[in-house]
Formats: C-alpha cells, sequence, structure tokens
C-alpha cells in the first residue's frame, strides 16, 4: 500500500483492452510511417492515460523525432505529433477565440455547455483539445481543435444554448490566467478507494462502494472495479455525475493516525 512518507506514484499500466492496443499500434505506425516516408504524421487529441500509452510506444519504437501539440502551455488533451529532421509542416492545433454576447442578466455558458453544442455539430471529441474559460474573460472562451474540426466550428458554431456567439481562429494564444483550485484535506482510515473517495465527495465508504460497483469510477481513466484497490499521489479520480479529483499529497498522520490525504476538485 502507498506510504504517506515516501509519496509512491503509480507506475505504467499496460494496454487494458483492445481499444487500448489498438491505440498503441496506430502509435506506433505513425512512428514507421514518419520515419520512413519523411513526412508528419499526427493523432488525434489524447487524454493523459493515452498520452503514457503512446510513450511508452514512442519509447520502444526509439523514435526520437515525436512531440506532443495541445496548442497552449498546461494542456491537458494533447496530439502526437512526429515531425522528421527538415519536415516543416503546419501546426496540427488551431485556437478559436468565442465570444458570447450576452444581454444583461444572462450567465456565461459553462464547459459542459460549450463541448455539448460542439458534439452537437457531429463533431468527434477526438477532434478536440481544451476548452478554457479564463475567469477574467466573462463570456469568452477559448477551443483547440485539430484543423479540420476548426473549419468545421468557425462555420458552423454560431450558438451555445440560447446564446448568439461569434468565432474567429488566433494566431497568437493568450498566456491564461486560471481559477485558482481549492486544496482540500481530510483524514483517511486507509488508503483505500472507497475510502479516499469517500472522504472527496463526502459520503459514506458504502456510498462510494456503490459507485464503484456501478461503473462510474476511473482512476487515470481506467476503469476501476475494485473498493480495495489502492490510491497514489497524482492520481486523477473520474467520478460520472459527481466530476474530477486529483490526489496530491499525502502529507502524513493524524494525531489519530489516519492517513492525511490532500485534493482538489477540476
Amino acid at each position: 500500500m502507498p506510504s504517506s512518507v515516501d509519496l509512491q506514484r503509480r507506475g505504467f499500466l499496460p494496454p487494458q483492452n483492445d481499444a487500448e492496443r489498438m491505440l498503441v499500434r496506430h502509435a506506433e505506425d505513425l512512428a514507421r510511417i514518419a520515419q520512413t516516408r519523411g513526412i508528419a504524421c499526427y493523432s488525434d487529441f489524447l487524454s493523459d492515460r493515452e498520452q503514457d500509452l503512446v510513450r511508452s510506444a514512442m519509447n520502444r519504437s526509439k523514435c526520437d523525432c515525436w512531440h506532443w501539440d495541445g496548442g497552449w502551455e498546461d494542456a491537458e488533451r494533447k496530439v502526437l505529433c512526429v515531425e522528421p529532421e527538415d519536415c516543416y509542416p503546419d501546426a496540427p492545433v488551431v485556437c478559436i477565440q468565442v465570444k458570447c454576447r450576452l444581454m444583461s442578466g444572462m450567465s456565461a455558458p459553462l464547459h459542459k455547455d460549450y463541448l455539448g453544442s460542439l458534439l452537437g455539430l457531429s463533431m468527434k471529441r477526438e477532434a478536440l483539445g481544451d476548452i478554457v474559460l479564463p475567469p477574467d474573460e466573462n463570456g469568452t472562451a477559448y477551443i483547440f481543435a485539430l484543423r479540420n474540426a476548426a473549419r468545421l466550428i468557425l462555420i458552423e458554431l454560431n450558438r451555445i444554448g440560447n446564446i448568439s456567439v461569434t468565432c474567429s481562429e488566433i494566431d497568437v494564444v493568450p498566456q491564461f490566467r486560471q481559477a485558482e483550485r481549492e486544496i482540500r484535506t481530510a483524514t483517511v482510515s486507509s488508503l483505500r478507494l472507497d475510502a479516499v473517495l469517500a472522504a472527496m465527495l463526502r459520503c459514506s465508504r458504502g456510498q462510494a462502494a456503490e459507485l464503484i460497483a456501478a461503473g462510474r469510477v476511473q482512476i487515470n481513466h481506467v476503469l476501476v472495479s475494485s473498493a480495495h484497490a489502492s490510491v497514489y499521489v497524482d492520481d486523477i479520480f473520474t467520478i460520472r455525475g459527481k466530476g474530477r479529483y486529483k490526489l496530491t499529497d499525502l502529507p502524513g498522520k493524524s494525531k489519530k493516525d489516519r492517513n492525511i490525504i490532500s485534493f482538489f476538485q477540476f
């Protein structure tokens, strides 16, 4: 079990299903094609779990001409870019600024509103990167997308819910001031998934176990079925219908010999 002293991180988890194995093969194919033909090759946007798998595939293929591109410095979703020497293609990721026409008393759309409207254009999630809503630009969003998806957004996206919007491609991405995340602390009897989840959600361990058994909990984008699973620093917990949380630290023990955890909600 992870210690509150040595701060163990979760090790690499190999592909768990056919979809993940197919992703690894696809990444290896991109590396092979790029290096043998001398052309740039790109993936779709990848989650952090998918990035771990692809990073391992690149290491195995001994490819040294690859990098990530998420469109901005702190991107979560990123594109694999395999670009051989003397290859200078256009960047695969485009930034689109979306401005809302907010009338008096109207609330600005949320992240889920933007994502829902984009998917309503019959767009695949893999073609979309991060959607950034800077806290100091009320009613403005920045959408990062693959080039073909960006063209569709510029033509078709004119409303987010019942709010009219205007879209424009921008060449220089601003330095976003991100909203500060509140770091919370709690004590748990053990560093098991059900105990940690209960502390994060402020529910009972039994209720946390029910969420896990119902297939609603992922750790680092991998479905977890055991309430007894160990947790580690930097793990990201996705609970369908409840949100996402990150375990940031294990500061030590309380006076009652319980494990102290630090975490935040995205």
